[in-house]
């Protein structure tokens, strides 16, 4: 009787285990496709009341990846979340030889919305940033390398401004020279900054930006309950803004958690992650 125990205990436990490794395998396959659409809303005193319900989808370190036949769910996705704007906030590709999500992806992008892409770290590492900048302005992207553009609605304008990766060439412009010309060129007008990095909130309320828009920290690859994330891009533990809204004095910034991966380590309930920036005009924070 004491063998069968014996022997009723190991299978028990080995069937626990096989369904504990099945949970995690699942966990772990869920977490690296299924696509997570989040909506912000974010409310402004200074917003123009023509963009009430202004809506930005923002694409950040997407690393070439695919999700369906070119990649169709991604493109689906993003049309379900009925952007006014599209923003790919750097990391499109990680290497040369990778431009061809240029036609796939992008170019379904483009007959969703509006897209505006801003330069990463991993395009400047590619070697591919010519030929890159090239085929999204053929594709009618408007790439914003330390340039802005107005976008009006209904009689009011906004200014969209978009900061290069400090990957790019030594010799470009300085993030506060640089919107120093904008606000002398553009006054009090109501300023988002697409950018890549995530580590830049402080300076930019010093400047008086609105909102940024940023990715980079692909969410901490790991987040588990009551964390901001696991690791770092710099593979830091416990990094800080990896997901959603931060605010300091009147600037908020949106965090994209990223699409893609290129860490070598998989996510883990961090999915790719699309989120949903609805501009309000209202004290709403």
């Amino acid at each position: 009787m004491a063998g069968t125990r014996k022997r009723g205990a190991r299978v028990s436990a080995a069937k626990l285990l096989i369904v504990l490794a099945l949970a995690f395998a699942a966990a772990v396959y869920d977490s690296n496709t299924r696509i997570d659409v989040a909506e912000y809303t974010m409310g402004f005193e200074s917003l123009p009341a023509s963009f009430d319900g202004f809506r930005i989808v923002s694409l950040s370190d997407v690393h070439a990846a695919q999700f369906g036949k070119n990649n169709k769910n991604l493109i689906a996705a993003t049309a379900r979340a009925r952007p006014d704007i599209i923003a790919i906030t750097g990391d499109l590709i990680d290497r040369a030889g990778q431009l061809g999500i240029i036609d796939t992806l992008v170019g379904g992008l483009t007959r969703i919305a509006p897209v505006y892409y801003v330069t990463g770290n991993h395009e400047w590492d590619s070697g591919d940033m010519k030929n890159l900048q090239s085929l999204l302005e053929q594709r009618g992207v408007t790439v914003l390398r330390n340039a802005y553009v107005p976008l009006t609605k209904g009689g009011g304008t906004i200014i969209l401004a978009g900061t290069d990766d400090p990957n790019g060439p030594a010799d470009m412009i300085k993030p506060v020279e640089f919107f120093e010309t904008v606000r002398r060129a553009e006054g009090d007008r109501f300023l988002i900054v697409l950018e890549h990095r995530n580590n830049h909130l402080e300076l930019y309320s010093s400047l008086g930006v609105d909102l940024v828009v940023c990715g980079h920290a692909h969410g901490g690859i790991v987040r588990l309950p009551f964390t901001d994330g696991l690791i770092g891009p710099s593979r830091e533990f416990l990094p800080t803004y990896t997901n959603g809204i931060y605010t300091r004095g009147a600037t908020s910034m949106l965090v994209s958690r990223g699409v893609g991966n290129h860490t070598g380590f998989p996510r883990f309930l961090n999915n790719p992650h699309i989120p949903v920036a609805i501009l309000r005009r209202s004290t709403l924070r």
